[in-house]
């Protein structure tokens, strides 16, 4: 895919931290950095992430779950 060069502003706080996860070999460089950055804010606004990360429920181990916590909420509400 074709890229475009963009131009951003960061306070200095940013950019520190940002080239700190650079030099710790977290990202590539600081056009990775963003790049990724914005990737996962574009998966959130469009709700692909959430879609892709409830596809890796296991929708049996959910309803265990959510029947356990039902059981424990039952015996602690007070009897009328």
């Amino acid at each position: 895919m074709r890229k475009a060069k963009i131009a951003i502003s960061l306070s200095e706080v940013m950019l520190r931290q940002l080239d700190e996860l650079v030099s710790v070999a977290r990202y590539p460089s600081r056009s990775g950095a963003i790049q990724e950055a914005v990737q996962d804010l574009l998966e959130r606004t469009s709700g692909s992430r959430l879609a892709r990360e409830c596809s890796k429920l296991d929708p049996e181990q959910e309803i265990a779950i959510a029947e356990e916590g039902m059981s424990y909420e039952n015996e602690s509400w007070p009897r009328y």
